[in-house]
């Protein structure tokens, strides 16, 4: 394995994975206000899961996204 090229590998994943993650919340919370499911100060639980078959990785991650 080549540890430069598996590094790197991981970092342009997670910064697709950071960029339209971000685009897509932007998204449903801006439909969400339009059609007043959310007022705009909310806080809206998050969950996030990373999975890779292969290495049975299976591994999630919770926050809190604040509106205001």
């Amino acid at each position: 394995m080549n540890e430069d090229n598996f590094n790197m590998s991981i970092r342009t994943f997670l910064k697709m994975v950071g960029v339209r993650s971000q685009h897509e919340i932007e998204q449903a919370v801006s439909h969400a206000m339009a059609s007043g499911v959310l007022k705009g100060n909310e806080k809206l639980p998050a969950k996030m899961t990373l999975t890779i078959s292969e290495t049975n990785l299976n591994v999630s991650f919770d926050g809190v996204i604040s509106l205001e």
